[in-house]
């Protein structure tokens, strides 16, 4: 590559080194303001469960940060990890449609903890927010399902550039630096998706590891370390190393349009604790829900489905019919479509030891057979349909149009209140630390400094 040729990390870099807070409009500020409260819930949501303990016990580092809901103090990587390992863990975090990837679970952890390390302004998290956040959702369009059929998650790849990107803004850091900052962050991305294989919790700590590489190489880059200018379109850069063959791609999404257009705006937040792909299907088991009187009548459920989605949500077919695990269930299909005809819901309580063995749903799991639709617009849109066929041989069908809460259907403000409200309280703190820890997140990008954070550390 011609050293006189700027690469795509350096389009990127040339904007986000000069973007400051007042350079971002207003969808894309709100986007961000809602992702910041839709995270602190769920880090509070999660706090007392086991694999956020389990990495609380494992930090060793004492610092200036805080992980919300816990006591003490830790350093910036620990911070990070236990942060974003909260917000993800439960799978109730928002998303980005085309490839789906969780942006908050990453920038926000990284953003709070970088803030309260280097004492930084609100109107500095704002901008590394933003610029993290924006980077994240144009690499998921860069080859749409392609690093999910290689094996990895495009959260965990993808979310450590946004981490690297936004704590370079946050900290002032040129574009030079911003670019190697990239390149560094390419050596230390990772993260492959074989917790599908049994519902393990390694994809949970995925955005928190992120987000601690990104302040790894966000600090190499301000130490004047160097980093490939060609990380993203290079013959060995990530996007030959985290993709599959025979998908296109299509850089100009790095290339062209930063400050122009904001694909961060369009972020989703979730109704229901489980994966994303599987929204729709829920929409539709409610649906069926009401019309169904009689939920033993049903001989069957029929989904039609993306083929991209198969490997992940449908596939093998007898754990995703009898999850293994809590965390396996929110990414089996069948399964979130019998606990939602039954519960009327697919929250945090429907995704429990208790639920995955009743033996109603399971009976119902095992009803749930899926067809690949050809002309299904995954991944450019999330849709559903379903139909149930009666022990009499009559049918009903429901479809899901779109993802609730994503784009074509956003969540309004009081469903987003309502949601962080829920998950406080889940988490066991009442309603007037709820109100505070809101009324926090809202000021934080105004805000003169990080300090009031440590107030929501126990």
């Amino acid at each position: 590559m011609s050293t006189q040729q700027q690469t795509a990390s350096e389009a990127f870099a040339a904007w986000a080194g000069e973007l400051q807070a007042e350079d971002i409009p207003d969808s894309a500020r709100k986007a961000l303001q809602r992702e910041l409260l839709d995270s602190a819930g769920l880090m509070v949501a999660a706090r007392k469960t086991d694999y956020v303990q389990s990495v609380v016990a494992a930090s060793d580092g004492e610092g200036p940060c805080t992980a919300i809901g816990h006591e003490g103090g830790f350093d910036v990587t620990a911070a990070a990890l236990i942060n974003g390992t909260a917000i993800h863990g439960e799978d109730f975090d928002d998303t980005f449609e085309g490839t789906p990837v969780h942006v908050g679970a990453v920038m926000v952890p990284a953003l709070l903890a970088a803030a309260e390390a280097r004492r930084l302004r609100g109107a500095a998290v704002l901008a590394g927010l933003a610029a993290g956040a924006e980077l994240i959702c144009r690499m998921a369009l860069v080859a749409p399902t392609a690093m999910h059929r290689q094996g990895f998650h495009p959260t965990a790849v993808c979310g450590a550039f946004g981490a690297a990107a936004g704590i370079a803004v946050a900290l002032g850091l040129r574009p030079a630096q911003i670019t190697s900052a990239l390149g560094i962050v390419g050596s230390m991305a990772s993260g492959i998706i074989e917790y599908l294989a049994e519902g393990t919790w390694t994809k949970r700590m995925h955005p928190g590891w992120a987000a601690q590489a990104g302040w790894r190489a966000a600090r190499l880059a301000e130490s004047g370390f160097i980093g490939p200018r060609s990380v993203f379109e290079g013959a060995h850069g990530a996007f030959k190393a985290f993709v599959v063959p025979g998908i296109a791609t299509n850089f100009g999404h790095l290339r062209e349009g930063w400050g122009t257009r904001w694909e961060v705006a369009n972020l989703a937040f979730k109704p229901y604790a489980c994966g994303t792909m599987a929204q729709p299907f829920i929409d539709c088991a409610l649906l069926l829900r009401r019309q169904v009187p009689d939920l033993a009548a049903i001989a069957r459920i029929d989904a039609k489905v993306g083929e991209g989605t198969v490997h992940r949500l449908w596939e093998p077919k007898a754990e995703k019919a009898r999850p293994s695990t809590p965390y396996s269930a929110k990414f089996s299909v069948p399964f979130c479509i019998a606990v939602s005809l039954v519960d009327g819901a697919a929250g945090l309580s429907q995704f429990t030891d208790s639920r995955i063995a009743d033996a109603r749903l399971r009976g119902l799991a095992e009803r749930v057979h899926y067809e690949i639709d050809p002309d299904n617009e995954y991944p450019a849109n999330y849709t559903g349909h379903l139909t149930a066929v009666l022990a009499d041989g009559s049918r009903i069908s429901a479809e899901q149009h779109c993802l609730r809460g994503g784009r074509r259907d956003p969540l309004d403000d009081a469903e987003i209140e309502d949601k962080f409200a829920a998950n406080v309280a889940y988490g066991d703190w009442d309603t007037a630390r709820a109100a505070e820890l809101a009324a926090y997140c809202r000021g934080l990008f105004e805000s003169p400094d990080m300090r009031g954070l440590r107030a929501f550390a126990r």
